[in-house]
């Protein structure tokens, strides 16, 4: 076979969904209305929180952080597929690629571990209600919001290197609508043991760990709960829970059908359309509908206003 190096790729051409033809125009206007109304409702909710000070709690600080997050993660793939399904120049330069996977991916890390971070909060509620104010300070509520991002844009900076540095065989053709790890390393002429290990460690790291975090804590919760005698008080307590449960298993549902099944199926560039558009558009409907405070807010504002 025979290989490339890197510095001679100039870019790859993204397939996206060129087998659909005839359905192109209305797969771009529909993507183009989720986007909108991802984009919206997410930058409500960060609105409300920002004008309302009744939700200025560390609870709506990490949920006005995540809507943040649900943004970016959005536009980091989906303005680059509306372009694609436009034009018949499908092509990314290598750069481009490599930007885009680095930042899809960092966001994707970042939303794992704050999604932990988010349980972690309402455990600490639960379980510790009168010590909660003392230890979820301003400071260091802002300090904790901040730490995944750092942990999610550092952990990916090794793998992207890692593949950017492989040499590539061609045809540079990627059939998704975004450049991510497997379709590229799939394109590689050899990849070393060692990047295997690192790059199965590094996401285990970033996946896995914090799923195990969420599920301890989410069984610890609901241990406590099952032990308040009034049944107003479980309700309660629940209540507190039960968008933030929702949302994570959204999100890992989505992203371990993706991810975790065997590859090659032609279905999974749809499947990563739900896991990169639909679900961050649910989110803040669910964060809306089943939050009291968020409706008793936008309830008042509409009022208001309207």
């Amino acid at each position: 076979m025979e290989e490339f190096n890197q510095t001679l790729v100039n870019g790859f051409t993204l397939l996206s969904f060129s087998n659909l033809q005839q359905f192109q125009i209305w797969m771009f206007f529909f993507i183009l209305m989720t986007y909108v109304l991802c984009v919206v409702g997410n930058s409500a909710i960060i609105a409300i929180v920002q004008v309302e000070k009744s939700l200025q709690t560390p609870m709506y600080l990490y949920i006005s952080t995540f809507a943040i997050l649900e943004i970016l993660f959005v536009s980091s793939t989906i303005p680059n597929l509306l372009v694609n399904l436009v034009s018949s120049a499908k092509r990314i330069s290598f750069i481009g690629c490599f930007t885009q996977l680095y930042v899809f991916n960092s966001l994707g890390v970042t939303e794992c571990f704050l999604l932990a971070l988010m349980v972690f909060d309402r455990h600490l509620a639960i379980n510790n209600p009168l010590h909660y104010h003392t230890i979820m300070k301003n400071q260091f509520c802002i300090k904790l919001a901040v730490l995944p991002w750092a942990v999610g844009f550092l952990n990916t900076l090794a793998p992207t290197i890692i593949t950017a540095r492989l040499q590539f065989c061609g045809p540079f053709v990627i059939n998704h609508f975004f450049c991510d790890f497997a379709p590229l390393q799939g394109m590689a002429c050899s990849i070393p043991f060692y990047i295997i290990v690192i790059t199965s460690s590094i996401a285990f790291i970033d996946v896995v760990v914090p799923f195990i975090f969420i599920l301890g804590f989410y069984i610890h919760i609901i241990i406590t709960v099952l032990k308040i005698r009034s049944e107003d008080g479980k309700r309660k307590a629940f209540s507190t829970c039960s968008s933030h449960l929702i949302v994570a298993g959204l999100f890992y549902g989505t992203a371990t059908i993706v991810y975790v099944k065997p590859k090659g199926s032609q279905y999974d560039k749809f499947l990563a359309l739900m896991y990169t558009v639909i679900t961050p558009l649910i989110n803040p409907f669910i964060y809306t509908f089943r939050n009291r405070d968020v409706k008793r807010v936008f309830r008042r504002y509409t009022q208001r206003y309207l």
